[in-house]
């Protein structure tokens, strides 16, 4: 079976082990947002620990620096959430008040950074040295480590932008009409406030490794080395906020059990009484061309399993309810099938593969035409040249296409992570912990079925995800993103990596309707990462360029 441990060289992963760190979640004050993130207690220690450090820390820059970088972040993405919380935190950090005022009042050296701001948010690879050559120089110059930690700034709301939209938190947080978004239900407020949260990555079970599953304590994407696992239970589409374990904290005990693995039971069980056999029947029909398609090593022809509508194509994201998701049975088989295939492919055959993906994204709506709403004027004064937002990487016919980032010319693993050690010391091993926390959490879980592989599943998400920045990762056959991943869930994760502030709550319950909402969750906290990790890549190499 198939381990994420296999996966680690090509991710640019650096160990295998995450430390165990507990917290007792009676002493942690959590915004919205981050007690979504709650539903993984192994990834919120590494995302509390990095926010944590890249804000209050040791660093070059100063605190004031430090939060209005967040706030221009989160505004290029029209983030009312983030703009509002950190423009609150910038005056309690003692920032000037007037620089709240826009662009025009903050100092010329922290204006200076603001191209590269645009850039990383929305197009990453026209980054060059030279941007970071015209920061070093000049009156209002910045040393090399300022830049550095400015880059891990703006990444890192960049891509918590993602998650707050991809999530469809906007609507309840902003305090607009989201009927759907509820309070937690009692049972889950009590299985997670009566315990301590032991936050360690469980290397689980036979080829699970430390991550085999795209959930890291969800039932959809849990694996473990028993493949195809038993027949899914179904539940009713849940909404964001509605089974948020971390709301309302009004428990004493302290159980000293794990969190993650028992919460989640208790969530799988209090819900396995909903199978709908009708959806089981058609998964069933499904399942048996499974493998044929699989076969094929190209785009999955199955139409039964991934619906292609030019009707939902035209229509953009608004329409994904209109093409049927492949079932989790489905998926489960494709997974086990494509893990027991020996045959290799050709360096021509990889590269082709990756071509077919990446044109195939370029040419998907995304959203994309959809008229932008108008920027909302408490954050329109952070905002410099809208009309600049994300361009497909590879267009048909296109002139100039940026060359593919190939991940064995510059890795995290190789490159990325020395040099961001070496000008922001310990940020590289806090943000290495965090990238492979969101990629290997794992529960051996999916969709309520137990001992399923998830890895290809959640290796397919993160490396699709790149693709659409032009990253390739040479040893990977592409062909398993058009198997594994279905046009509606596609459509979602370009829409929530190029244009998040169009998601809407309503496109969060659409997709991947079988998943218990922890698992979406845990895909959007791929999109995050695999986003955040893409952006720090174009930035470190150009950064390694200027120093050469």
């Amino acid at each position: 079976m198939f381990s994420m441990v296999d996966y680690y060289a090509d991710m640019g992963q650096i160990g295998q082990d995450c430390p165990v760190r507990e917290y007792n979640m009676d002493d942690l004050e959590l915004d919205q947002v981050t007690k979504v993130i709650s539903y993984h207690p192994r990834f919120l220690d590494h995302f509390l620990k990095t926010q944590n450090f890249i804000m209050n820390g040791d660093g070059p820059l100063p605190y004031d620096y430090r939060y209005y970088l967040a706030i221009i972040a989160a505004a290029r993405h029209q983030c009312p959430y983030l703009v509002k919380m950190y423009e609150k935190e910038f005056i309690n950090q003692g920032g000037n008040p007037e620089w709240l005022n826009g662009l025009d009042f903050i100092p010329p050296k922290l204006r200076a950074i603001y191209e590269i701001n645009k850039i990383l948010a929305h197009r990453p690879w026209l980054l060059r040295k030279e941007h970071i050559e015209s920061l070093t120089r000049g009156k209002n110059s910045w040393s090399l480590s300022e830049v550095v930690h400015a880059m891990v700034l703006l990444s890192h709301f960049h891509s918590l932008s993602s998650f707050v939209f991809s999530c469809g938190l906007t609507q309840k947080l902003d305090g607009l009409s989201s009927p759907k978004l509820k309070t937690p239900p009692t049972a889950n407020v009590h299985s997670i406030h009566n315990n301590t949260v032991a936050v360690a990555i469980s290397s689980g079970g036979g080829g699970g490794g430390v991550g085999s599953t795209i959930d890291g304590g969800n039932p959809l994407m849990h694996s473990s080395a028993g493949g195809a696992g038993s027949l899914p239970q179904y539940q009713p589409q849940k909404t964001v906020l509605s089974e948020i374990t971390l709301n309302n904290n009004n428990n004493t005990n302290n159980n000293n059990h794990s969190i993650d693995h028992h919460n989640h039971q208790l969530y799988c069980n209090n819900n396995a009484a909903h199978s709908i056999v009708g959806n089981m029947t058609a998964a069933a029909v499904v399942t048996g061309a499974a493998a044929a398609a699989v076969a094929g090593g190209g785009v999955v022809a199955t139409a039964a399993a991934f619906a292609s509508s030019a009707n939902a194509a035209a229509a953009g994201l608004n329409k994904i309810n209109a093409q049927p998701s492949a079932t989790v049975e489905v998926l489960m088989e494709r997974m086990k099938v494509l893990s027991q295939k020996q045959d290799e492919c050709s360096e021509a055959e990889l590269s082709n593969r990756f071509k077919n993906v990446e044109m195939q994204t370029a040419e998907l709506p995304a959203a994309a035409n959809v008229t932008p709403a108008e920027i909302p004027p408490v954050i329109s004064h952070y905002i410099e040249d809208p009309n600049f937002q994300y361009q497909d990487f590879a267009r048909r016919g296109a002139e100039n296409i940026p060359n593919t980032f190939r991940i064995q010319d510059y890795s995290w693993d190789d490159h990325g992570y020395s040099l961001v050690n070496d000008l922001y010391e310990d940020v590289g091993t806090l943000l290495d912990q965090r990238f492979r926390c969101a990629y290997n959490l794992t529960y051996f879980t999916m969709g309520g079925v137990k001992n399923v592989d998830t890895s290809k599943f959640r290796r397919a998400i993160w490396n699709y995800i790149q693709c659409i920045y032009g990253i390739r990762h040479d040893d990977y056959d592409y062909g398993e993103v058009n198997q594994l991943l279905d046009r509606p869930l596609k459509m979602f994760i370009k829409t929530a990596c190029c244009f998040p502030e169009r998601i809407t709550t309503k496109d969060y319950d659409s997709i991947l309707v079988e998943l218990q909402d922890s698992e979406k969750v845990h895909v959007n906290l791929m999109v995050m990462e695999a986003r955040n990790q893409a952006e720090l890549l174009y930035a470190l190499r150009e950064i390694m360029r200027y120093r050469t």
